[in-house]
């Protein structure tokens, strides 16, 4: 039977692959069986508090990391005034109160971030697919705003609304994400330079910046995992 917290189980299971340990081993260090490690890894059984506490030890991380709380290793919680802003709109005001405020911030601290490891790659052809790809969705949002209200003149754009609404943006999308894999495969076979993306290079890469991709992914897992977990219920209907 899984468990209610899922999210400690993953938490746990990749913890221990980032350490480089093997369930054998973990589990001597932790005193207990690896086959009741494994179950905890899989969500099959939940642990005690004891068990909790020696793992917190164990990977150096908080108990509210670990049971999925929050996104701090160090088990500190993100306010929108802590959020650091990278972008040249700092001093402007943004109406729509505190979550327009945090959502922009989330999402331009998470690109700087993007462009930053994209840059250490130096391909040019993945950083341009990246762009591109992100473009597309600045536009398509902006679009959607600006054709929702029919004062607005559609001639403005010289995509047709006809073409806008058959989803060529969104072909545009699938374009410049399959530019990006080539790009990218093209580089790893060539061997080319790859940034370090373990937890602690990019908390130390990036010590602020690196808690908005933290909670982007979250946010984002947390949406794609509600449609699937949707989509098993209209099939067990």
């Amino acid at each position: 039977m899984k468990t209610e917290n899922a999210e400690f189980a993953r938490t746990l299971s990749l913890l221990r692959q980032e350490k480089g340990a093997s369930q054998r081993t973990a589990a001597a260090q932790l005193g207990i069986s690896q086959a009741l490690l494994s179950h905890y890894e899989n969500g099959i059984r939940e642990p005690g508090l004891p068990f909790v506490v020696k793992a917190c030890d164990y990977y150096g991380v908080s108990a509210d990391f670990l049971l999925g709380r929050t996104l701090s290793r160090d088990g500190t919680t993100i306010t929108p005034e802590e959020l650091y802003d990278i972008s040249d709109e700092k001093n402007n005001s943004i109406k729509g109160g505190v979550l327009a405020l945090l959502s922009k911030k989330l999402l331009v601290n998470s690109i700087g971030v993007l462009f930053g490891l994209l840059g250490r790659t130096g391909n040019r052809e993945a950083i341009q697919s990246a762009a591109g790809y992100l473009s597309t969705a600045v536009y398509t949002v902006y679009r959607r705003l600006y054709d929702a209200n029919p004062g607005n003149d559609p001639k403005f754009f010289s995509v047709p609304p006809r073409h806008f609404q058959a989803g060529l943006h969104e072909a545009d999308m699938k374009c410049c994400e399959a530019e990006l894999a080539d790009a990218l495969s093209a580089h790893a076979k060539a061997k080319g330079p790859w940034p370090e993306m373990t937890n602690d290079a990019l908390a130390r890469d990036y010590p602020v910046l690196y808690q908005s991709v933290l909670q982007v992914i979250h946010n984002t897992g947390e949406r794609v995992t509600a449609l699937s977990g949707g989509r098993k219920k209209q099939e067990k209907k």
